[in-house]
């Protein structure tokens, strides 16, 4: 069988070069070309400022945003009103630390961005256990009570409760 010039019959493993390179990352990307590579310093700027942030109100600033850092005016983005009108009453103290950590912050603006899509983590659910003793008076209770229709709801509540609690399915 005749093959084309260019046509190899086996494939090519990777060079040594391309063994030695390393994958390239984000920030190498943006110091690879020159108009990308002026937007470093704000952004390392400002990811600084969002971990300072977070660091004085971790709890509010799981959903918030810095928008903007110029002029000494902060900007920072919030999902809803009511997160904003909370972080709103930790502005003095935000303003203060982050005086104290060496940024020159003289005003701090809160934009609601209702368009964005945070997700709030549901809280954790408890799952309340009976003590040992409760769930067999239950399981006493159901076997005392007598099969009339009137008990067969009760009976089954019962029955469920004491299923859950001991762990049998």
């Amino acid at each position: 069988m005749k093959y084309p010039s260019t046509f190899t019959p086996y494939r090519r493993g990777p060079s040594a070069a391309q063994l030695m390179r390393r994958p390239r990352d984000a920030t190498d990307f943006l110091r690879a070309d020159n108009a990308m590579a002026t937007l470093m310093p704000a952004i390392t700027r400002m990811a600084s400022l969002q971990k300072s942030c977070a660091a004085i109100l971790p709890a509010i600033f799981k959903s918030c945003d810095v928008m903007n850092f110029e002029g000494g005016q902060l900007v920072l983005s919030m999902p809803n009103a009511a997160l904003a009108t909370k972080l709103k009453q930790q502005l003095p103290k935000l303003q203060e630390r982050l005086i104290q950590d060496g940024w020159q912050v003289n005003a701090i603006r809160i934009k609601v961005q209702v368009g964005k899509n945070y997700v709030v983590p549901p809280p954790p659910r408890r799952q309340l256990t009976l003590p040992s003793l409760a769930v067999s008076s239950f399981a006493e209770l159901n076997d005392a009570l007598e099969d009339s229709p009137q008990n067969q709801a009760l009976k089954a509540a019962l029955a469920n409760m004491v299923r859950r609690n001991t762990g049998v399915k």
